[in-house]
């Protein structure tokens, strides 16, 4: 991957694959007994379609299991004793990080890649070491890039190798510490909740222990870190005004009117004083930080920026979650983009979700509401528990273990933050 880690552009790193490493070999270890079920099955105008299905329902990446589970604390558990296997056994090897790998290359290096991706399970035994990178090769590559938030698009790039070259021990300690975190949050969290996972870059709505939808999310920059929180989605807020923190108006709106007088004005932001009265921007001196004791207010609007909503609960950092104008950032594959509230993305489809219990608000309506450009704040008349987490490994099932970039460095060991390490 040549392309800078900020602009590169994937959506593929949440969409669960099908594919395993071992789906052509199992199809021939099913045989004939595969074929025979199919032809005598109902519905034979599809037997392309149901057998590879057949042959690749085993060790999925995609999972409706939450996070937030007494399963994945067990699933972890059993990948920690899977890690410890290899650990005492040397290990995998270091693949040469060189070249730019991908389907139909014939090189020595794919030997290594071949032993390293077999070794974590991604590769089946069976389908040998040589130094060609055939469909076997390019299906364990795309499941190892899944389980770990890469794009799946089987090329050996940069973040990959940075990946696939940090030890079994590393990993192992990754997969304890994070166990501690699971745990913590195995009990009951609620029938319904909202789960935010900061590394992941991921929400999961949960209900009734099962996900009913995954939202890619845009959380805070290393330097405006998201925090944890434990809280109660109590409103949402259609048309939303945007008051923006005193960080945001230091750390941006000085420096950018510093730049450009009218910047306010092009983004419909107006400043209140203290009683509420709008205050002329000429009046104030740029030069200094003097602005930063004022409020500034931006009208809702297409440019507004939370876009159609905001979710609020009560958080001591004033965090919230909100949609986004700038919707192509959640392609990106590091989304640390914010000063530290969540960017949701189709937040349409979540907040649809949390207004059910509340009469009168459902999609129609809250479509109505949007179309109207009224700033219209809705109290749930069930608050929704809200978790925003840290969790960069965890397993959701048998052989599916899923590792994330410890962007913030909680994790304890540099070679786990790849954002830096592989730049």
């Amino acid at each position: 991957m040549n392309t800078s880690r900020r602009i590169f552009l994937t959506g593929a790193s949440l969409i669960a694959l099908d594919l395993i490493a071992s789906a052509a070999l199992a199809q021939e270890a099913q045989g004939l007994d595969a074929i025979g079920q199919l032809l005598k099955s109902q519905g034979r105008g599809n037997w392309s379609d149901d057998f590879d299905a057949q042959a690749s329902q085993s060790n999925k990446i995609a999972s409706r299991l939450p996070i937030f589970s007494p399963q994945t604390v067990t699933y972890i558990e059993q990948a920690i004793g899977q890690y410890q296997q290899i650990v005492a056994q040397g290990g995998w090897p270091v693949v040469p990080s060189t070249k730019k790998l991908k389907l139909g290359v014939v090189d020595p290096d794919v030997e290594v890649l071949r032993k390293r991706l077999i070794i974590s399970g991604d590769l089946s035994a069976r389908a040998g070491v040589s130094q060609a990178y055939d469909t076997y090769v390019d299906a364990a590559v795309k499941r190892f890039q899944t389980r770990h938030g890469l794009p799946a698009d089987g090329v050996m790039g940069k973040y990959t190798y940075a990946a696939l070259n940090i030890s079994a021990q590393v990993r192992l300690g990754q997969l304890e510490t994070n166990l501690v975190r699971l745990r913590s949050m195995s009990g009951f969290l609620g029938d319904r909740y909202v789960m935010v996972n900061i590394p992941a870059a991921q929400i999961e709505a949960v209900e009734n222990n099962r996900v009913v939808s995954r939202h890619t999310a845009i959380v805070g920059k290393i330097d405006r870190q998201t925090p944890i929180v434990n809280s109660k989605i109590n409103e949402v807020v259609v048309n939303p005004y945007w008051n923006a923190p005193v960080s945001i108006v230091r750390k941006d709106i000085i420096p950018l009117m510093r730049k450009n007088p009218k910047y306010l004005v092009e983004n419909n932001i107006h400043i209140l004083g203290p009683d509420g009265n709008e205050i002329d921007p000429q009046t104030i001196d740029w030069n200094t930080e003097d602005a930063a004791k004022f409020r500034f207010r931006q009208d809702p609007g297409a440019i507004n920026a939370m876009a159609s909503v905001k979710i609020n609960f009560p958080s001591p950092d004033g965090v919230y979650m909100h949609d986004t104008p700038s919707q192509g950032l959640f392609n990106k594959l590091m989304r640390f983009e914010s000063s530290g509230c969540v960017r949701v993305q189709n937040v349409r489809d979540l907040v649809v979700w949390l207004l059910r219990d509340t009469p009168g608000w459902n999609r129609q309506h809250f479509e109505q509401a949007i179309k109207s450009g009224e700033n219209t704040p809705i109290q749930l008349v069930n608050p929704v528990p809200v978790y925003f987490t840290y969790v960069s490994a965890w397993s959701t099932g048998d052989g599916v273990v899923q590792f994330r970039d410890d962007i913030y460095g909680r994790d304890g060991v540099d070679e786990l933050q790849i954002s830096s390490t592989a730049l």
